[in-house]
């Protein structure tokens, strides 16, 4: 296994598939021009590859909030589904730890869908835990990838 930080547009466009695991109706185009925008904006990506195919892909922010300072934000955190339970999850959230710390972050969060009971427990074994809730108000249901 293989971690790369991918930083670049083209770097994080060649991953689309594992994207799509997540998102099935993302298109090329979509990603591209949400990547523009997101990248400047300090959005990266960490990949792990098995023999140059992706296996496990995860978006980061790094942010300051007034009730945080620094932070890092984890944003679509995917394993393919034929490679999980191989510890390719645990190898990103390391590496987001110590990319957070080595930033002077305080903290790390993230966002877990309420009834995805599987990535609930994984966060948690990886020392995460629930301080709130991220409410919604959806305007454009249509406007979802």
């Amino acid at each position: 296994m293989k971690l790369v930080e991918l930083t670049t547009v083209p770097e994080m466009l060649a991953q689309i598939e594992v994207m799509q695991h997540l998102y099935p109706k993302l298109t090329l185009e979509k990603y591209e021009s949400y990547l523009q925008e997101m990248v400047r904006h300090n959005y990266k990506q960490v990949a792990v590859f098995d023999n140059d195919i992706c296996v496990g892909l995860s978006g980061f922010w790094t942010a300051i909030k007034l009730w945080t300072g620094k932070y890092i934000e984890i944003d679509n955190f995917i394993v393919h589904s034929e490679h999980r339970s191989k510890g390719i999850g645990k190898i990103m959230t390391d590496y987001i730890d110590v990319k957070a710390k080595a930033e002077g972050c305080t903290a790390i969060v993230l966002d877990a869908f309420t009834g995805n009971f599987t990535a609930h427990r994984f966060y948690y074994n990886q020392g995460y835990e629930p301080r709130g809730f991220h409410f919604l108000k959806m305007l454009n249901e249509d406007g979802l990838t």
